[in-house]
């Protein structure tokens, strides 16, 4: 089979969570200009519907849904509604995600559970109502969006412990999932961003930018394109053989 179709996304119908801005955003571009068909869902339906709106100028379908990925109702509703509209759910992409700044000795046991349960929580939630589907089809991509954060410890500038520990769950769940699905031919993997300004990270990346960029060998945050490749890798029949990986794009941070 010849390269150029190895990456063809054509027909593929994906489900992208957090899809309406920022790394969701981004890698629901890099799908849909290999010609997958989008479902973008956020707690904020109507930038879903704007970025939905903007994406079918690529000449794809897009379906925009409001979701808050802690409810499994919710979560379920945005399943039923893709299946309904596409008939099948070939790709998940777990994108959604938040965060809270504050030290360990301070933070509220509420702060704790609504990182842990948007980003951990949901990302089980949503793999789980979506992988019955897989399941059924005998095959599917889940591509779990983790972080640099939850490879190891990070200086006591960086306040949030609840986001690290969520990611480092994320990694951990996702390689676990891969070896529980493997025989439903289901690979399922991870995406480890460094720093990206998005408007969870920009304030950060402000207070700190030349620190930060001390500790990136190339000298630069992720652009607007620097994780579309990966998510089409990880989506497509490329990465057929590739299940049960975390790949890091971060400029050589974690290096």
């Amino acid at each position: 089979m010849k390269v150029q179709k190895l990456f063809d996304l054509t027909g593929r119908i994906a489900i992208v969570t957090g899809g309406s801005a920022g790394l969701g955003r981004q890698m629901a571009e890099g799908l849909a200009e290999l010609g997958a068909n989008l479902v973008l869902c956020a707690r904020k339906k109507e930038r879903c519907e704007q970025a939905a709106a903007e994406l079918q100028k690529l000449g794809v379908k897009t379906l925009a849904l409001s979701c808050d990925v802690k409810d499994p109702g919710s979560v379920q509703a945005v399943v039923d509604a893709a299946v309904n509209e596409f008939g099948r759910i070939d790709i998940l992409i777990n994108s959604a995600g938040t965060s809270w700044g504050a030290p360990v000795e301070t933070m509220t046991l509420e702060q704790w559970n609504k990182v842990i349960e948007t980003n951990l929580t949901g990302t089980f939630l949503f793999s789980q109502a979506v992988g019955k589907i897989m399941i059924a089809q005998r095959g599917g991509k889940i591509i779990n969006i983790a972080s640099v954060a939850g490879l190891r410890g990070s200086s006591p500038k960086f306040s949030a412990i609840g986001y690290s520990a969520s990611k480092g769950g994320v990694i951990t769940f996702t390689k676990d999932l891969a070896c529980k699905w493997a025989i439903h031919n289901i690979q399922v993997n991870a995406i480890a961003p460094g720093w990206f300004p998005t408007d969870m990270s920009e304030k950060v990346i402000e207070r700190n930018k030349e620190a930060l960029l001390a500790t990136i060998p190339l000298g630069r945050f992720g652009g607007p394109h620097d994780l579309k490749g990966a998510a089409v890798f990880l989506a497509s029949g490329a990465s057929d053989f590739v299940t049960g990986h975390i790949l890091v794009v971060d400029g050589g941070q974690s290096a």
